[in-house]
Formats: structure tokens, C-alpha cells, sequence
């Protein structure tokens, strides 16, 4: 007959009990009538600059350089212009987007899959695989996202141009913007990936399973929610950059991305400024697809981890 002391059922039940409670308080304060409110105008303060934009792209050119967009609603006047001089008009000083877009694409998905997959393996690493220096080595990763990269910029472009001669090419671009991302993507994914019960894992080690097919058909499954949310802001930031994808694609025409036709687009003394709200709400539809067709994997992703059980 086993006897159990009076306060460790107790503090068992104590420690069961508390994170429930807190998170029904957590949750009465975020759908509490205060924190609606509160929701409904960030949101709206966050909505009201982008039916600007969208407003504007239909405005003439005229009343976008004399008038501001909500002049619209006293004076209505909308026209298609805009988004038929960035989109089929020819010539050399014409927006000619779409080489550029395509441009985009191919460095934003090589370059959201790259950091992806090897932060994951290096991840895994991390959570099951012990070996010597490797909680030195974490922190050491860890610690690299205070460092801005901005301070590598102009050593990395010395290695692309010089030893590599790949400067001015998509995979310089592709390998800078991993290099960037991998430090955040192996701590995010390491924290998922540690919070895998163990039982999970040794069942696996027992059945005969490796490191190789635990990764592929127990830790990938597993891990596709955070995958999917880390994916979601990565593409995002690669599709957004201006100053990475500048200084390693030279300039070119041919590796050049959709942001830095947008700023190249105003001209000299903002002349052709009436083309900027329909350009830049064509480069809006890419990262506004990826979110809202990834977006239950998103919000899995972020509450993966937050609850018990």
C-alpha cells in the first residue's frame, strides 16, 4: 500500500489547475466588450490607409495631384488609366511591371523554402539530437537576430562579387536572404519542435525508426502549422524587401524585384506619382492571396503550443 504525502496531491492539483485559470481570464479579457471596441479601431486605423490606396488607383491623375482621396465621396470620378498605363503600356518610360513581378516571385519562393526546410532540420537537431556545444551553439544562433544585417551587407556582397562571382544573380539574393531568416526560424521551430512529447519519439526509436524517418514521417507532419505560420512571414518580408534584393541583384533589370520598380517608378520630381496607387495595389494581391489562403494554418500555427493538451 503506497502512501502519499497530504501536500503533493495537493500541489499536483494546484499546478493543474491555475493555467486553466488563467487562460479563462485571459480569454473573458480579450472578448470582453472593451477589447472589441478596442479591436474594431485598430483595425479600422489599419484598414482606412489601404481603401486609400485603393480608392486612389482609380482616381485620374489630375485629382490624385490636386485632391485627396476622399474627395471621392463629395465628387466621384474613377478610371482604369492608372492600371492600363503600369500593366500594357510599352516604351522606356513606361512601368512595365510585369518582368519585375515575375522577378518577385522567383526570389520569394526559393527564398521562403530554403530557410524553411534547413531551420528545420538544424531544429530538430537542436530538440533531440544531443551533442557536444550544442546548447553554446543555440544561444549562439539565438543571439544572432540582435545583430541588424545591415552590418553584413557590404561582407556579404564582397564574397558574392569576389570569391563566388555571384553578384547580381538570384541566387545571391536566395542565400542572403536565408542566411538572414535562419537565426528566427531555428528558434521558432525549435521551441515547437521541443514541445513534441518524448513518448512520441522513443515509441518511434523503438520501432526501429532513424533520425531520418522520425524527421520525415513524425516531425514534419507535425510541425506543418508552424511551418506554415513561419512560412506566411517569411514570404511576406521577402516579397516586401527593398534594401536586400537592391544590393545583391545590382540593379539589373533581369533579378530586380517588384519593390524596387516601385520606387523607381515616381520619376524625377514625382511626376508620375498618379501611378503608384495602382502599382502598389498590384503588388498588394500576391501577399494578400498567400495570407487568407494560408490563414488557418496561421492562426494554428500561433496558438500551437498555448494550451494544454
Amino acid at each position: 500500500m503506497s502512501v502519499t504525502k497530504p501536500g503533493v496531491r495537493a500541489k499536483r492539483r494546484t499546478r493543474d489547475e491555475v493555467p486553466d485559470g488563467q487562460f479563462l481570464r485571459v480569454k473573458q479579457r480579450l472578448t470582453s466588450r472593451g477589447a472589441t471596441i478596442a479591436a474594431i479601431v485598430i483595425a479600422t486605423l489599419w484598414t482606412i490607409p489601404t481603401f486609400g490606396l485603393f480608392v486612389s488607383s482609380f482616381r485620374p491623375a489630375d485629382e490624385i495631384r490636386t485632391t485627396g482621396w476622399w474627395n471621392v465621396f463629395v465628387r466621384p470620378s474613377f478610371s482604369l488609366e492608372n492600371y492600363a498605363d503600369v500593366l500594357f503600356a510599352s516604351g522606356a518610360s513606361s512601368a512595365n511591371l510585369g518582368s519585375y513581378f515575375v522577378n518577385s516571385l522567383v526570389i520569394a519562393i526559393p527564398a521562403t523554402l530554403f530557410p524553411i526546410a534547413i531551420a528545420t532540420m538544424a531544429a530538430y537537431g537542436f530538440a533531440w539530437i544531443k551533442f557536444r556545444g550544442s546548447g553554446a551553439l543555440f544561444v549562439l544562433i539565438f543571439a544572432l537576430q540582435i545583430v541588424p544585417l545591415q552590418m553584413a551587407l557590404i561582407p556579404l556582397l564582397q564574397i558574392f562579387s569576389g570569391t563566388l562571382g555571384i553578384s547580381g544573380t538570384f541566387p545571391a539574393v536566395w542565400i542572403a536572404h536565408t542566411i538572414f531568416a535562419l537565426p528566427l526560424c531555428i528558434f521558432l521551430l525549435h521551441n515547437f519542435i521541443a514541445e513534441i512529447p518524448r513518448e512520441v519519439i522513443e515509441a518511434a526509436r523503438v520501432d526501429g525508426a532513424n533520425h531520418t524517418q522520425i524527421f520525415f514521417q513524425l516531425i514534419l507532419p507535425l510541425s506543418m502549422p508552424a511551418l506554415a505560420s513561419i512560412g506566411i512571414f517569411q514570404f511576406l518580408w521577402v516579397w516586401n524587401d527593398l534594401l536586400v534584393a537592391l544590393v545583391f541583384s545590382g540593379g539589373t533589370v533581369e533579378v530586380a524585384p517588384l519593390t524596387q520598380r516601385l520606387a523607381e517608378l515616381v520619376g524625377n520630381f514625382g511626376r508620375n506619382a498618379e501611378r503608384l496607387p495602382a502599382a502598389a495595389f498590384i503588388s498588394l494581391i500576391v501577399p494578400l492571396i498567400v495570407f487568407f489562403s494560408l490563414q488557418r494554418f496561421f492562426v494554428r500555427g500561433l496558438l500551437a503550443g498555448s494550451t494544454k493538451g
